[in-house]
């Protein structure tokens, strides 16, 4: 039987009004599932933060335009919310467990994918994902240990399966592959037509 994964889902920001409501900077794509009344999640105070809660159970969750704000059973007004800012929020999932969406999938189901072109040909192995602003990166090691970043969108990695354990990549030269005249591994340079 496989382990429980723990992953980061949130992290409290400033608190919202006087009743002990927080605003939240969510790290998940499921913020209605992870901050569903009743869940408890476990608190990471950050470094050197004074004693803080170990765990918070959600009594409530709503968004506000863009911002999730969140009240906490444990916080009771806007100095008990206050002193919880800056407190990572981490989730226990099951290890078989999957995004209810089915083109959604969690960090840890992508790591250690094997990684092959649209002709199968091996580039290498997913090492982690990179949660950007704009877009999630796949870390690909390639053989010859380079690390390169590939945009997870649909048009470059038109193809995930997890039961096949690979991430189809339509790599392009540069993305994963080097440019053509770049050094190979070896550091030796590509022949060169017309080269003495």
């Amino acid at each position: 039987m496989s382990e429980d994964i723990e992953v980061v889902v949130g992290r409290i920001g400033k608190p919202h009004g006087i009743r002990g409501e927080v605003t939240l900077d969510v790290r998940t794509d499921e913020p209605e599932r992870r901050f569903a009344p009743g869940t408890v999640l476990r608190a990471q105070a950050p470094a050197g933060a004074d004693r803080r809660p170990t765990s918070l159970t959600v009594a409530r969750a709503r968004w506000h335009q863009s911002t999730l704000l969140v009240t906490f059973e444990e916080l009771a007004d806007r100095n008990a919310a206050e002193a919880v800012r800056g407190t990572l929020l981490h989730a226990t999932l099951a290890a078989d467990e999957t995004p209810e969406d089915p083109d959604e999938f969690y960090d840890h189901q992508l790591v250690g994918l094997a990684v092959v072109d649209l002709d199968g040909t091996a580039l290498g192995e997913v090492r982690a994902v990179v949660h950007g602003s704009a877009q999630d990166l796949l870390t690909v090691r390639t053989p010859d240990g380079r690390d390169a970043l590939v945009p997870f969108v649909s048009a470059l990695v038109p193809e995930v399966d997890l039961a096949a354990g690979r991430v189809v990549v339509a790599d392009r030269p540069g993305l994963v592959a080097p440019f053509p005249d770049e050094p190979g591994p070896a550091g030796q340079e590509p022949d060169e037509q017309g080269a003495p």
